[in-house]
Order: C-alpha cells, then structure tokens, then sequence
C-alpha cells in the first residue's frame, strides 16, 4: 500500500488505515473510509462509532480482541485512506480501492462480511439500492477465485449514533447475522 499512488485521498492522510482485529477471523465488518481518530492511530472503527461498533458486536458474542465465548471479528473499510473533512469518499475513489478491498476478502475467507453503509454495499453490490431500503437483507458475494460469501448490510455505527431511533432496526439486523454465522458455522 505504501507504494501505491492511484488514490489521490493518500496525500491528504497520515497513512492507510487497513484492518484491525484477527486476520482469517469468521466475521469481516467492512466500513466506509477512515475518519479523523482512526487516521491518526492507524486503525478503523477507533472512534466514537467504533465504541458503538464494538457494543453492537458484544451484544451478538463477537468482538475485535476475543476473550472465551466470543468470535473473532476483522474490522476494515471500502477506501484506506481518510477522505478529507470527513466527507464519503466518492465513486471514483471507491472504484480505485475496490480492488484491494475484493482482495482483502478472498484473503480473509470470512464465513459472513458485514457491510456498514453504503459506501461497502455499493462497492460490492453495485446495484444495491440505499442503506435504509437494503439493511438487513443477506446476500451472497462470490470472489474472483469462486468463494461464495455471505454479506449482510447493516446500518453505519456513525448514522445510528446520529439517528438512534434506528437502533430497533440494527438490533434486528445484528440477530439476523448472529442466526446467519451460526447457519454457516454449521
């Protein structure tokens, strides 16, 4: 990633923001892009949404550093790099780095990847209407080597910390994935 140049947002950021969490793990949660917090300690989902994050996936027995009955879960984002000013990367940027983020999916071989928002919806799913219409609906993503992987969009950790009214929704939407892991586990 250091030698890459094809996306412009690497010269407003301190550095790629890649994954955080247990390599090979069951469950992938992809994001948006890195903001502010995770550009400057290296790691996604370190903020405010992160907190919330982490919460969401205790609350279904996963978590990003596993202690005994808890599954392993890798964090990463659709775009490495931060946007500046906080803003969604566009579809240009997210075209860019989609193939690093299909790559890090083949290599990761999750059971179930969990798409918050829409930025990796779309990534993924090109034709996948938005968020609101498309949250909690299971899909499958086929990779360019034959996986078949489950993915399941979720409501960005950020929109519900904005709109928590919504929670209802994510908490239905976290059972659905904790019912389709358990599915694919066994």
């Amino acid at each position: 990633m250091a030698a890459f140049e094809g996306c412009s947002l690497k010269h407003g950021a301190r550095g790629p923001v890649i994954y955080d969490g247990i390599l090979g793990a069951d469950v992938l949660v992809l994001g948006e892009a890195p903001g502010a917090e995770e550009d400057r300690i290296g790691k996604p989902y370190v903020g405010r949404s992160g907190q919330l994050l982490d919460r969401m996936l205790a609350a279904i027995d996963l978590s990003r550093a596993p202690k005994e009955g808890q599954g392993a879960v890798c964090l990463s984002n659709a775009v490495y790099w931060r946007p500046p000013s906080n803003r969604n990367p566009s579809k240009a940027e997210v075209a860019t780095c989609l193939p690093f983020m299909k790559r890090f999916i083949e290599l990761s071989r999750p059971k179930l990847v969990l798409l918050t928002g829409n930025v990796p919806n779309q990534a993924l799913f090109p034709d996948a209407p938005g968020i609101t219409r498309d949250r909690g609906k299971v899909k499958v993503h086929e990779t360019s080597d034959g996986q078949k992987i489950t993915a399941l969009p979720l409501f960005h950790p950020a929109f519900l910390l904005r709109q928590p009214i919504q929670k209802r929704w994510a908490w239905r939407d976290l059972l659905t994935a904790k019912a389709t892991l358990n599915e694919t586990l066994s």
